[in-house]
């Protein structure tokens, strides 16, 4: 299948004046199965960056839309999209379904590629004795990160979004975000995404640490997921930054309902 797709919305930018900052968004979007609220919290958001994890293409349960490329149109930016799963049961063999990353800017996006994790789940493929209806998700493909850079103002970010396996143990994604440092490189560069677990500590805040990431919630973390009756909602959703940058007004933001994730927002600045 093909890997990446992108589209070009943004208004080319003048850079008669350095930027003091910009605001980076990173939310998994619950497939945008209610796309009018994402694209009315980001539209107020005014990110230059948005790292986006959940997004159909095609799928029936999102009406069969493009969401990577409508909420790009919606808010005049450039995107990139990364196909994580071919969705079995939310297509045809003439129009297939696919779900993954979306990457958004208001400024240039390039070298966009695509690190597929060796180690992977077995939960999602198909198995003879199961039907192909909604309920078992049955799917082709692997999680990834989705790496694109971007250009702004005459700086270079390297962004690298995320989306850990859901269906599997701490070590499997611990190998998949080993997989994801190995390729990481010292320029600028924004980790983030949906990890499904806790990277705070164990070896995987050993790994963080190592590659000289900074945790950019640091001392602001809530839970990024709701709460039910039985638990108080996780902390599995994390930005990190590296080089030279420095990251302020670090928000979950956790009055906004689109999705069964909260958004996260930074303000990245230059140093």
């Amino acid at each position: 299948m093909q890997e990446i797709e992108s589209g070009n919305f943004s208004v080319p930018h003048w850079n008669l004046f350095s930027l003091d900052s910009v605001k980076v968004v990173s939310w998994n979007i619950d497939r945008g199965a209610r796309l009018h609220k994402v694209i009315e919290f980001l539209a107020g958001e005014k990110a230059d960056i948005i790292l986006l994890q959940e997004a159909d293409l095609n799928a029936r349960r999102t009406h069969h839309l493009n969401v990577a490329r409508e909420i790009a149109q919606k808010l005049a930016m450039n995107y990139v999209f990364g196909r994580e799963f071919q969705e079995l049961t939310q297509g045809s063999k003439t129009s297939p379904a696919y779900h993954g990353q979306a990457t958004l800017s208001c400024w240039p996006l390039s070298n966009s590629r695509i690190i597929r994790f060796q180690r992977q789940s077995h939960f999602w493929r198909p198995h003879w004795f199961l039907p192909e209806v909604p309920p078992f998700q049955e799917r082709l493909g692997g999680r990834l990160t989705l790496v694109s850079d971007a250009n702004i103002a005459g700086k270079t970010i390297v962004t690298y979004n995320t989306h850990l396996e859901s269906r599997g143990d701490d070590p499997l994604r611990f190998a998949q975000l080993e997989d994801t440092k190995r390729h990481t490189s010292n320029t600028a560069a924004l980790l983030t995404g949906d990890f499904n677990m806790d990277v705070s500590q164990g070896p995987a805040a050993g790994a963080i640490t190592r590659a000289q990431f900074q945790d950019a919630l640091a001392n602001h973390h809530e839970p990024t997921t709701p709460g039910s009756f039985l638990e108080h909602g996780r902390i599995i959703d994390w930005i990190f930054t590296r080089g030279r940058v420095r990251s302020i007004k670090p928000r979950v933001h956790r009055s906004v309902s689109a999705s069964d994730h909260y958004p996260l927002s930074i303000n990245v600045t230059f140093v």
